[in-house]
């Protein structure tokens, strides 16, 4: 296991100390780091698909009404 050191403000660290009082706050730091790895994933991949679709659009051009009502239905279960 690996271990990290941070300087952070007092008041958070008071804060965090007063809120996990008795817990294990190497496992509740662990937690929310690995949170914070997934959402940065999350959003890296967001980013990605925003990124082909709009790309893919600007190749294909603007849909007209009847190609966008056909989209729709053929996404309908």
């Amino acid at each position: 296991m690996a271990t990290m050191n941070f300087s952070i403000p007092n008041e958070i660290k008071q804060a965090f100390n007063r809120e996990f009082a008795g817990q294990n706050k190497s496992a509740i730091v662990a937690e929310l780091m690995q949170q914070a790895v997934d959402r940065a994933r999350q959003r890296r991949a967001r980013h990605e698909a925003f990124a082909i679709l709009t790309e893919e659009r600007a190749q294909r051009g603007p849909l007209n009404g009847i190609q966008t009502r056909d989209a729709r239905e053929a996404a309908r279960p």
